[in-house]
């Protein structure tokens, strides 16, 4: 305490100054209207720029957020355009990307948009790593689609990323349908064209034509049906000669694949743990 007054004694005549140079100024700005004009002027110039920082440094903080919400719109206008121009198409006797159901089907899930960090298309086991993890909703064999069509099945994820086997992996197997006709089979890559794949176990009885479009059965419990996975351009007999071997052009261009939602369904997700328990309950055990 006794320091404080010294300090306070010895420099007295610089705390006067600074008082009576405070009440000058407020005289002055108070009493005459052109420096008032000024102060005021140079105050809201001040006020404002610091303002416009404070809204530049929330709408940053605020990008992701606003970058999350428009994907996810984003893919629904797709949808939504794809819808139209089915029905557009369905009057002019063809077959559009997307069913016209699909995007009240997608309405009913939660779809966790997400952007894709790294992808590859000239491998036998292709990957793709995708920027939501456990701690935004993703898990394991969720469906990941985009605006065109199927990608894949989230293979494994951490709080932030996860990893994404698309259909471009000789180890993906998704069911599929031909739309309107509902004979299934297993969408399969062997590797090769990053553009074409080919549906296996078609039955011989089916009827379809060229040109037809084939969407996810909705038999996987991962991928709700009605989803685009692509067009017939070829079709083969199988090696029995017991099925048909249909290749078709893919709906998604994994190449420049970029912006994807996972689908977040709790009742897939529910008839998965039922079938796994299901078949684990049914698996051999060893004697004992």
């Amino acid at each position: 305490m006794r320091n404080l007054l010294e300090f306070l004694a010895k420099y007295n005549h610089w705390f006067v100054f600074l008082v009576l140079e405070v009440l000058s100024l407020v005289l002055l700005f108070q009493y005459n209207s052109y420096q008032g004009s000024v102060w005021f002027t140079s105050a809201n110039a001040v006020a404002g720029r610091m303002l416009g920082w404070n809204a530049e440094v929330q709408s940053f903080f605020s990008m992701s957020k606003v970058n999350q919400e428009l994907t996810q719109r984003n893919l629904y206008l797709e949808q939504h355009v794809r819808s139209l121009s089915d029905k557009l198409a369905e009057l002019t006797h063809d077959s559009g990307w997307v069913h016209r159901d699909q995007l009240a089907l997608l309405r009913q899930y939660n779809l966790i948009p997400a952007k894709v960090v790294s992808n590859t298309v000239n491998r036998h086991d292709n990957l793709l790593t995708i920027d939501k993890g456990t701690a935004d909703g993703v898990a394991k064999d969720m469906g990941v689609v985009c605006g065109n069509g199927v990608v894949g099945i989230v293979y494994l994820a951490s709080a932030h990323y996860a990893v994404v086997i698309p259909a471009l992996n000789t180890a993906s197997n998704i069911s599929c349908r031909i739309r309107g006709r509902d004979y299934f089979g297993y969408l399969h890559w062997n590797g090769g064209d990053p553009r074409k794949a080919f549906v296996d176990d078609v039955p011989r009885h089916a009827h379809f034509k060229l040109y037809e479009w084939v969407e996810t059965s909705g038999y996987s419990s991962v991928f709700p049906p009605g989803i685009a996975v692509g067009r017939i351009l070829h079709v083969y007999n199988s090696a029995d000669g017991l099925s048909y071997r249909l290749q078709l052009v893919l709906s998604t261009d994994f190449a420049r694949l970029r912006d994807v939602c996972v689908i977040d369904n709790k009742p897939m997700q529910e008839r998965l743990d039922v079938l796994r328990a299901a078949q684990d309950s049914l698996k051999p055990k060893d004697d004992k």
